[in-house]
């Protein structure tokens, strides 16, 4: 395989300049329509990295779980997880980071790309809370670029179409996947048939 030996190289492949709307989309600040798009998505991937290299974590939770303070800055829940707090360990380390939130249904994703920090202030947890429980800490970003994203890449995934969803039987569960690589020291029917009282009970 042959692969490309520079920038040159790869901007004469892609020789067409960038027309006005993808440009004139990016700013280093939220507009209204802007806030509007963080406000209507339940799901954003977080990228981030460190020391040992990048990290890329699902954050999910009831639609607008993200809270804009100001038009340069949002702030973010760490709600209950698996405890490696790899994007956590990251941040505190490098700063930098960049968001991708999806809107069930629309085409356009919306991407902030900043410079994170992470509080365990105890009034912005406390207000965070669900069902009475608070996250540990809320990370806290910055933005430096935002901007929406076409819909070409949803629309060529057919991604909200039901039509399309994979079947659940079709793919391998969570337990299966750790009985195969720790030996069966994790057994599949056990881990996969105490997850949904185990995610009940530690949603929050």
């Amino acid at each position: 395989m042959k692969y490309l030996s520079g920038l040159a190289e790869l901007e004469e492949i892609y020789a067409d300049k960038p027309v006005l709307a993808s440009t004139a989309k990016e700013i280093d600040y939220l507009i209204p329509e802007y806030i509007a798009l963080i406000a209507a998505s339940p799901f954003l991937t977080l990228a981030t990295v460190g020391p040992e290299g990048l990290d890329c974590s699902p954050r999910g939770d009831m639609r607008g779980f993200v809270r804009v303070t100001d038009d340069k800055t949002i702030v973010i829940p760490d709600r209950r997880g698996n405890n490696r707090i790899d994007s956590l360990r990251n941040i505190v380390r490098d700063p930098r980071v960049a968001l991708l939130f999806l809107i069930p249904g629309s085409g356009t994703t919306f991407r902030v790309n900043g410079r994170a920090h992470i509080t365990a202030d105890e009034t912005i947890l406390e207000s965070f809370a669900v069902d009475g429980k608070a996250p540990r800490s809320a990370i806290v970003v910055e933005v430096d670029a935002c901007y929406f994203q076409c819909a070409r890449a949803v629309a060529r995934s057919d991604l909200w179409n039901p039509e399309k969803h994979v079947s659940r039987e079709s793919l391998p569960t969570p337990g299966a996947i750790l009985e195969a690589l720790t030996e069966a020291e994790i057994e599949a029917k056990a881990y996969d048939g105490a997850w949904p009282d185990r995610a009940k009970q530690t949603m929050w």
